[in-house]
């Protein structure tokens, strides 16, 4: 029986992961990690869009429940959700963590730490939230846990706002990527996020990954090992785009991709600034958008249904 090994372990073991580490921090000086280009001196505590300087700020971690089937199995997936964020979105759930940095500024030991414990609790991966804009951190920390026995799946858990050349990084170290394709015309993303760049942006990143790691591959235990899950937020008035996103997926990544349409969408942060997005999904539009995604040719969809409030006047 073939026993799983994480990619980080065979790059670490050819030396390759100390070179990308350099080459990660390199970039911070005139950091270009990610689409916002900022071009500031992280190594000198210069911050950008992201407001993080050389080191991570964590807001918080431990087992997760609430991630799909794949990643959770009996002990949870190990998640480490990082303050700050390069996207912003106005709607964003974790407002708190991702607008105002709410958390505490760490460096790569206490990261690699928390890493080796969330192994230790049965956790089956490592779930890194948020982690665009500290990519360099990851790797050192990753390159810190392997020395102390790290072995299971590292998932890199994203709003899908990343740069192809960063995402190079991290080939052969994240066993399983995970982006949330959150917008489709540029107008959405521009009013909530001020990235209208981001359909293009995304698309590109989820080549890269899929390029990387292929479709989701999941265990005999039912557990996800490597690969690619996309998510997909739905939002009112079809403002997300959900028909184009996955009509997209099934033609230019792979009609296989595991997909998550999530209907959790309520109206959180700054969402009453934008028109449309004042009130919470309806079941309507997620059993719309749903039935768009099998259109599409999409084979893999999560078969999980969150719990959201109903409306059935509508």
């Amino acid at each position: 029986m073939d026993v799983f090994k994480p990619a980080y372990i065979q790059t670490r073991d050819l030396g390759v992961l100390k070179q990308k580490i350099d080459q990660a921090l390199e970039i911070m000086r005139e950091c270009v990690l990610c689409p916002r280009q900022c071009r500031v001196n992280r190594l000198e505590h210069e911050t950008g869009i992201c407001n993080t300087g050389p080191n991570a700020v964590v807001s918080s971690f431990g087992p997760h429940f609430g991630e799909e089937a794949p990643l959770v199995g009996e002990k949870g997936s190990g998640t480490i959700f990082f303050a700050n964020c390069n996207l912003l979105c106005l709607f964003c759930q974790n407002y708190g963590i991702s607008h105002k940095g709410e958390g505490e500024e760490v460096g790569p030991e206490s990261i690699a730490r928390v890493m080796i414990q969330l192994q230790d609790a049965g956790c089956r991966n490592i779930n890194f939230v948020t982690p665009s804009h500290v990519i360099p951190q990851i790797l050192q920390a990753v390159d810190l846990a392997a020395e102390q026995g790290l072995s299971i799946p590292l998932v890199y858990n994203t709003g899908a706002y990343d740069s192809v050349e960063s995402l190079k990084l991290l080939d052969g170290v994240v066993d399983i990527y995970m982006p949330d394709f959150k917008f489709w015309h540029p107008e959405i993303a521009g009013k909530t996020c001020q990235a209208p760049d981001y359909r293009q942006v995304a698309c590109a990143a989820l080549r890269e990954m899929h390029r990387q790691v292929g479709d989701l591959q999941i265990n005999k235990q039912g557990l996800a090992t490597r690969g690619l899950l996309v998510r997909h937020l739905v939002l009112p008035g079809r403002m997300a785009g959900t028909k184009q996103i996955m009509e997209f997926i099934a033609r230019e990544i792979s009609p296989n991709t595991y997909v998550n349409i999530m209907p959790q969408y309520r109206p959180l942060g700054r969402a009453g600034e934008i028109p449309g997005l004042e009130e919470a999904l309806h079941f309507r539009e997620y059993e719309q958008a749903v039935a768009e995604a099998l259109k599409a040719g999409i084979s893999r969809l999560d078969e999980r249904r969150r719990v959201f409030r109903m409306d059935i006047t509508r």
